[in-house]
């Protein structure tokens, strides 16, 4: 607090409130003092005002805008073809929407109330005013091929700052519940189950029919609507084949009560059901389910359990590659585990980057044999635990002698040998192929003699003689891998892995509370997961240059 002194009168200011001024004189009468305050007006502001001397050198928005003002105008060109009235320019809209993200707002109409009040807004936007509509056509219609691209160009800033290497590519997933009902589901081994017994229910009625007509006209009848209906895959294009069949027997015999009966069931219910079936399948392609208001979201379950009942919610599983917690890559997929999803997710990277990164780092989640054959075939070292990898480590498991692990492979006489010292052989060799196409060859391997054996029941239940089947290249491929982990620079890279996409999860799901997509589709989604990232980008570049500067300022004084 300041004061000051006079003859007549005395008068100070608060610091908290330097617009209020209160004034102190003595009265003639009390022997005290009279409070005055100052009017308070707002005829002093004069809009325009000038909104940079209320912004920080340092500040967020500052970051943002200076960011996007390197981007080169024509990578917006794609969005905007020409024609019409002019547009508001793409990248003041990039700009808003991005810092909205930073400040926790995405919904488009809190955004368009920002961009009218908050001063960061305001002066980020140029004072223009977009609505709601235009906000949310651009972030979801409109930017849709030129995002993907936005991205990368502010991630080649990152790296010309040293901010990132892209050398190493720590990958996880997290799973985000999807705009949608929660108890609007369709499950596809219900579809499967309802559709079969639909299919019986129509071969029972056509079989029906053509006994009546037999029996009422003491022929055997032609036959064509039994072996239609004891087709082993009923199709809804066959039974309307079928139901117009029926109908022209019925103008010829329009008396006919139970042709006239099994016409309208198979019109009516059997035929409309079948068709919603094959819609059903058509959406659910190889998932196993979906939910009505977003077909594309699949019911997975989610770490957020507030019923604690293990209860299946509509989400995507997001994937996400960082490096000094910065994030060099995303993908959204429909899938709930992340096995299948390292493959797609890295060549999305690789189109994005052009190549992929020298080193690949991620859990037990993504080990397999697929994924460790993409890698070693694109030349890039992988730093990738695989199922077993820490059980492999436990006295349990390295005393259990059913494990092939703990046995011996002899290479070139391409036999194992079990703890007992009984040899086994190979017999055959077998294929499969994964839902993406990739086969797998198994070699199989059969003992000569188990009988009399003391430690068979501990190696095997089996009746017979011991039997496994072995991928020689899945063997390769994990002893790589295990040597990898546990080299020096392979276990310091499985240490950091732990404080890399995991705290950028926790950020962007409990820091700035993003934990349910305001879209719905896949492809809206991802761009959400984009404007995401570029976010997410920016607020820890500003976080950095805060911190550095911080610690210069501390240095000089």
């Amino acid at each position: 607090m300041k004061m000051a002194t006079d003859t007549s009168f005395q008068f100070f200011t608060t610091k908290r409130n330097r617009s209020l001024v209160k004034w102190r004189y003595p009265h003639p009468l009390t022997k005290g003092t009279v409070s005055l305050y100052i009017q308070y007006t707002m005829d002093q502001l004069c809009l325009p005002m000038d909104l940079e001397e209320d912004i920080p050198l340092n500040h967020l928005v500052r970051v943002v805008n200076e960011a996007v003002n390197k981007l080169d105008d024509a990578i917006f060109d794609a969005a905007y073809p020409g024609g019409g009235r002019d547009s508001y320019h793409p990248k003041m809209l990039t700009k808003v929407i991005i810092y909205a993200y930073t400040q926790r707002v995405y919904a488009s109409r809190q955004i368009a109330k920002a961009v009218r009040e908050n001063i960061m807004f305001m002066w980020i936007a140029g004072r223009q005013r977009p609505d709601f509509r235009t906000i949310n056509r651009f972030r979801s219609e409109r930017i849709k091929d030129v995002l993907e691209a936005v991205f990368t160009a502010v991630l080649q800033f990152l790296a010309d700052e040293n901010y990132v290497q892209l050398e190493n590519y720590f990958v996880d997933g997290t799973k985000i519940e999807a705009n949608a009902n929660r108890y609007t589901f369709v499950w596809g081994k219900a579809v499967v189950k309802h559709k079969a017994k639909l299919q019986e229910k129509v071969q029972t009625l056509f079989a029906t029919i053509e006994e009546t007509e037999k029996q009422e006209e003491k022929t055997h009848g032609s036959g064509d609507l039994r072996e239609l209906g004891e087709a082993s895959q009923m199709t809804s294009e066959k039974l309307e084949l079928a139901v117009k069949q029926l109908e022209a027997r019925l103008q010829e015999k329009p008396k006919n009560k139970p042709l006239k009966k099994a016409v309208r069931t198979l019109r009516k219910d059997f035929l409309p059901r079948l068709q919603k079936y094959e819609a059903h399948e058509e959406v659910l392609g190889n998932r196993n389910s979906y939910s009505k208001t977003d077909k594309d979201a699949t019911f997975m379950r989610m770490k957020e359990d507030h019923m604690r009942n293990g209860q299946l919610k509509p989400g995507y599983n997001v994937q996400m590659g960082t490096e000094n917690q910065f994030i060099l890559g995303y993908s959204v997929h429909q899938r709930p585990t992340d096995t299948r999803c390292l493959i797609p997710h890295l060549e999305k990277v690789k189109s994005q980057l052009g190549k992929l990164p020298s080193t690949v780092i991620a859990d037990a989640g993504y080990g397999g044999e697929e994924n460790y054959d993409y890698l070693e075939r694109n030349e890039t070292e992988a730093i990738v635990k695989y199922s077993t990898y820490h059980r492999e480590k436990s006295k349990g498991w390295q005393k259990d002698i059913s494990k092939i692990d703990n046995w011996t492979y002899d290479a070139e006489q391409d036999t194992w040998t079990c703890a007992a010292g009984q040899t086994l052989v190979f017999r055959r060799v077998s294929k499969e192929k994964t839902e993406s196409g990739y086969e797998i060859e198994y070699r199989h391997y059969r003992s000569a003699s188990c009988e009399g054996c003391p430690l068979k029941p501990q190696c095997t239940k089996a009746q017979g003689n011991r039997e496994v089947k072995v991928s020689l290249n899945y063997v390769r491929l994990k002893n790589q891998a295990r040597e990898k982990l546990r080299s020096e620079e392979g276990y310091k890279l499985a240490v950091r892995r732990m404080i890399e996409p995991e705290p950028v999860f926790g950020d962007i799901k409990n820091n700035r509370g993003f934990k349910r997509f305001l879209l719905r589709g896949l492809p809206k989604v991802s761009l959400e997961v984009g404007w995401l990232s570029l976010a997410h980008n920016l607020l820890k570049k500003a976080a950095i240059n805060a911190k550095s500067k911080g610690v210069k300022h501390r240095q000089v004084a």
